[in-house]
Parts: structure tokens; sequence; C-alpha cells
């Protein structure tokens, strides 16, 4: 009887529902292989970003080192010049503290006059150096076989020779402060040359003499 039957067209919806059908169907070897590339996927998707990871912490390592390494180094370079002002400093202090004690500690002054009252001589004392200073003001001279002699005129015990001047603008004898110790004068005389001894007392006539005066 089916035979007999007019034969009926599937409607388009028909064909549609199976395409679906069709398509939900799958073979166990794509039911399989989905999932694995699935896993592939999300472990391409974790290595690059673990090797992202790590590509920013080896920049940030190299970073954080050259950053360690400049500051070393500008710490070694103040350092350097901390110590090359030390040194600087210390070298300066040094020259200072030698020119210091190369000045004249000046505690004794005399100015001696001639018989017409002229300043020819300044003598100096100088105890930390034990040294007296006598710097010629006037043009005399005492010609080839004389010496002049500087004496101090202490107030009791006479005249005490200081030593025997030369022919320089300037001259310099070592005493002892105890030697020009509450000394009131200093005389320069004209003696033979090289000078008296010391407890005779000026053989010659005096030239110049003045007070000694101690410095405040």
């Amino acid at each position: 009887m089916t035979e007999l039957q007019t034969g009926q067209v599937p409607s388009d919806n028909v064909w549609k529902r199976i395409e679906l059908d069709l398509a939900r169907v799958r073979t166990p070897e794509e039911a399989t292989a989905e999932p694995l590339a699935q896993k592939w996927g999300r472990a391409l998707r974790a290595w690059r970003s673990a090797a992202l990871a790590v590509g920013l912490v080896a920049i940030a390592t190299i970073g954080v080192n050259v950053y360690l390494l400049g500051e070393a180094r500008r710490s070694e370079s103040q350092l350097a010049q901390v110590d090359r002002a030390r040194s600087t400093l210390a070298a300066q202090n040094a020259q200072l503290t030698a020119q210091l004690q190369a000045q004249p500690a000046i505690q004794y002054v005399a100015v001696l006059e001639d018989d017409r009252s002229v300043a020819s001589m300044v003598v100096t004392f100088d105890p930390r150096n034990s040294t007296l200073t006598l710097k010629r003001l006037s043009t005399f001279q005492e010609g080839p076989e004389k010496s002049l002699q500087l004496w101090a005129l202490a107030p009791s015990g006479g005249p005490r020779s200081l030593g025997v001047l030369g022919a320089d603008a300037v001259v310099k004898l070592t005493a002892a402060e105890s030697q020009v110790r509450a000394v009131p004068a200093l005389a320069v005389s004209l003696e033979p040359k090289g000078g008296v001894p010391g407890e005779r007392g000026p053989t010659g006539p005096v030239l110049f003499k003045g007070a000694l005066v101690q410095t405040p």
C-alpha cells in the first residue's frame, strides 16, 4: 500500500535539522583530537607567559645590577674625593704648622741709636728659636780690621757679650732667653777683628745703644 502512496519531498526545515544532528555527531578520533589541541594551545600560551615573565625578571635583574654598579662606582668616586680632600687638608695643615713654627716669636725688641739719637740698628729676640736678629739701619762700616760686638748691659755684674756681628745687613746670633731676660739695655761696641772675650767687657767705643723691651 505504501507503494501506492504518493511520494513527498522533505521540507527545508527537515534538512536543516538533519545537518545539525550530523554536526553534533563526532567520531572518537575527533572527540579526542579537539581536547588535545586545546591542551597544546593552553600549554603554548603558558610557556609564552612563563618565557615573558623570565625575560622581564632578567631585564629587571640586569637593570638593578647596572644601577647598583653605578652607585658603587659613584660611592668609590666620592670616597676617593673625600680621601683627596683629607690629604689636601692634612698637607695644608702641615704646611701652615711649619710656616707658623718658622715665623719668629718675637718677645724682645731694642732700637739702638748712635750718639746723635739716630736709629742705627734694630734687635729682636725669638726665644722659641733662641735667635737674636740684628738689622742695620745706618750705612756705618766697621772696616776690614774691626768688628762690631753686641753686649747685654745687665744691671749687675757688668756687660756680657752676646756675640760678634758680621758685615751683612741682617745678622743672626744664637742666645738663650736667660741671657736677655731682665736686661734693661743692649749696646754695640767697635772692637778688634773677631771681637774680645766676653768677660772683659767692651774695649772699644760704644757706637749704638738702646733699651731692650719685652713685647706683650
